[in-house]
């Protein structure tokens, strides 16, 4: 799989319809403004942002709390 085949967005939530699991087991990395991240939780190419896990809290549900930055998002497949 090349990098042009990854999708456009991609959530590591099961519960969001952007899950992939078979590809998140592959090893997705994402640069986000030239820089390397390990926290995205979820992230979109056409509307260049992604979200990032705030620390270790979460919310009543269970889910990490996430911030939304706006930039430039590079998803790569780790090891390629």
């Amino acid at each position: 799989m090349t990098d042009a085949a990854l999708p456009d967005r991609l959530s590591v939530d099961p519960d969001s319809p952007f899950h992939d699991g078979e590809l998140l087991q592959k090893g997705i990395g994402v640069r986000f403004k030239g820089e390397d991240k390990t926290n995205v939780e979820e992230y979109c190419v056409s509307e260049g942002w992604v979200r990032l896990a705030v620390g270790n809290r979460v919310d009543r549900r269970g889910k990490a709390l996430t911030v939304k930055l706006q930039g430039p998002v590079e998803p790569y497949i780790k090891g390629e």
